[in-house]
């Protein structure tokens, strides 16, 4: 049995995460969930967005799942986001793009794994008015070679671990002559460390260019935290939209699973959410227990779910995403079908090879027992 901490999340985070627990228990696999609220949440029931309890139950086991935390935009208070991947040291956000929508995926081979520092950075928190009318604000880029060092060795080890093609560093040091470069230099030396593998580096701008033309010839990506939110966004819609995207968020010894996109507060309570890159993060999950079999079957079902186009929610059923009319289903009759097909799904029949994140090295086996 592994005990993992769950934080439903706001808006639909609770829908999804219900969905994923769904498939999650498909599996077999023997996961307790400790839940723990964080957020809006949070706030209506302790005062705080982020409580004691949350990051304690994290620490103790290990491993979490998170649905998605609305972040105020231009007020209120910080990102619930950024404060945990600060207070647990949660550096290495490992987004995988991988092209599952069928007909609606313009980049149908899209396999892309963005590797994005998560501690620093223009998310530093480090700003303030520069004049005492409120006319000019500042933020302070933070970025250090500790932070660089670490992010990069990561990516480095993720690579060969996962029989990668190649790493692109992204950066803008060109600019950016301070922080950009130390992060290349960062970059470079590093590399050099890793002779069997290949390296390149673009600046972020032209990343941006060359990923919608030529998605093909990228690997995986390591770059600094504001520049990796962004293009991991940018490669989620390469391979059909944030509705698909998981990711994960590893420290030295902790994992958090949580998707990619945010809380849709205007769709909270409506059943219609995608539940997709939330049942994707219990992949995710299983992959970094060491449970392939598993993990496997979760990937397959979600797959041939898509594929059918029988059983989707709204925005997959849209034109674009499909050529054949297709009547939307509910995010939870969507989780049904996932789960229906996992104990289903035929491992010896050949199959598209998923991109597993799990972290190189970072597996706590005592979480096995």
């Amino acid at each position: 049995m592994v005990k993992v901490t769950l934080i439903p999340g706001d808006g639909i985070g609770p829908e999804v995460t219900d969905a994923a627990k769904l498939v999650a228990a498909a599996t077999g696999v023997d996961l307790e969930w400790e839940v723990v609220d964080a957020g809006e949440r949070a706030i209506r029931a302790s005062g705080t967005p982020l409580p004691d309890a949350v990051l304690d139950s994290i620490k103790r086991n290990k491993i979490a799942l998170k649905g998605p935390i609305t972040t105020p935009i231009g007020s209120g208070f910080r990102s619930v986001n950024v404060a945990l991947r600060q207070q647990l040291d949660l550096y290495a956000s490992v987004r995988p793009a991988r092209a599952i929508a069928g007909e609606g995926t313009r980049f149908p081979e899209t396999d892309l794994i963005v590797v994005r520092e998560a501690t620093e950075g223009l998310y530093s928190g480090v700003e303030h008015w520069v004049d005492r009318d409120h006319s000019a604000a500042e933020t302070v880029n933070v970025i250090t070679r500790k932070a660089s060092d670490r992010i990069v060795r990561f990516a480095f080890e993720l690579a060969r671990a996962q029989k990668r093609r190649k790493v692109t560093a992204v950066h803008k040091a060109n600019i950016m002559k301070t922080t950009g470069a130390l992060f290349q230099t960062a970059f470079r030396e590093m590399a050099a460390r890793y002779p069997d593998i290949p390296s390149d580096e673009r600046l972020v701008d032209n990343m941006a260019m060359q990923l919608v033309k030529k998605p093909s010839e990228y690997d995986v990506i390591v770059t600094t935290n504001l520049f990796g939110d962004i293009l991991s966004d940018l490669c989620a819609g390469l391979a059909g939209g944030l509705g698909i995207a998981p990711g994960a968020i590893f420290g030295d010894s902790i994992a958090l699973f949580e998707p990619v996109h945010g809380s849709a507060p205007k769709y909270a309570g409506q059943d219609k959410a995608n539940p997709v890159a939330e049942i994707l993060c219990i992949e995710l999950l299983l992959r970094h227990l060491g449970n392939e079999e598993a993990a496997e079957r979760v990937w397959r079902a979600v797959w041939e779910t898509v594929a059918e186009k029988k059983v989707v929610t709204y925005d997959l059923a849209l034109p674009g995403y499909t050529d054949r009319p297709v009547a939307p289903s509910s995010c939870s009759a969507m989780a049904r079908e996932i789960a229906r097909k996992v104990p289903l799904v035929d491992l010896s029949k050949p199959h598209p090879k998923p991109s597993a994140v799990a972290a190189p090295g970072t597996v706590d086996p005592s979480l096995e027992a």
